[in-house]
């Protein structure tokens, strides 16, 4: 099956988020709080990082106010909390942070290289090999993860499903017209974003990520039509 990979980084987020859900539930709040700002400086650390790998900056501040402008004209930070906490009431499910949980963890595991290396990996014909590592570090993150901001985590996977399958499919479709620079410049973009939640996290401020999220679809029209 052609996105085996992100099944499987599915059901390990689901195992992984279940055991922190359990720890969440156990933890003093003083535990979970550290938990959180150990997340939020090690996803400074990785959208930094990331973010470097750019060779077109250019072009990469170009998407982003685009992606901005599209994201904000469709409220997609609004539309996708709301969903959450509609989800929430509608399931019961308890604690004030489930959109949180959800959209950070999203990002978290659907911004990274591993995800746009991997998926085309596994897109173009590969075994799914970064994917399968990727699953094996999703699932511990999402224990700590779920610790820290509950159930919304364990959501994650239905955005992680639409989009890491999403592109998996799309690699399949264009095959080699996804070039080097196409790669690079999108986990750029996506170290961006990172860096925003980042931000988001440690309570500095807040910053509408999703609403930067039409970015990522930008980038590689630019890197295409001027890279």
């Amino acid at each position: 099956m052609i996105i085996s990979g992100t099944l499987i980084n599915v059901a390990a987020v689901i195992i992984g988020g279940g055991l922190g859900v359990l720890f969440h539930a156990r933890l003093p709040k003083r535990l979970t709080d550290s938990f959180f700002q150990a997340i939020g400086l090690f996803t400074l650390f990785l959208g930094f990082s990331m973010s470097l790998k750019t060779e077109n900056p250019l072009l990469l501040v170009f998407s982003l106010i685009l992606g901005a402008l599209v994201g904000t004209l469709l409220r997609l930070q609004e539309r996708i909390e709301n969903l959450g906490t509609n989800i929430q009431a509608k399931l019961k499910l308890k604690g004030g942070q489930f959109s949180e949980g959800l959209v950070t963890a999203f990002l978290m595991f659907c911004m990274g290289s591993m995800t746009i290396l991997g998926a085309i990996e596994e897109g173009l014909g590969g075994e799914p090999n970064l994917l399968l590592i990727k699953s094996l570090m999703d699932g511990f993150s999402s224990i700590a993860l779920a610790a820290a901001l509950g159930v919304g985590v364990i959501f994650s996977v239905v955005p992680l499903l639409i989009y890491q399958g999403g592109l998996t499919l799309l690699a399949a479709y264009l095959g080699s017209s996804l070039t080097n620079l196409m790669v690079d410049e999108l986990a750029a973009t996506g170290g961006i974003l990172l860096i925003g939640l980042g931000i988001t996290i440690l309570g500095i401020k807040k910053i509408e990520v999703l609403n930067l999220i039409p970015a990522l679809l930008f980038i590689v029209l630019l890197v295409y039509f001027f890279g």
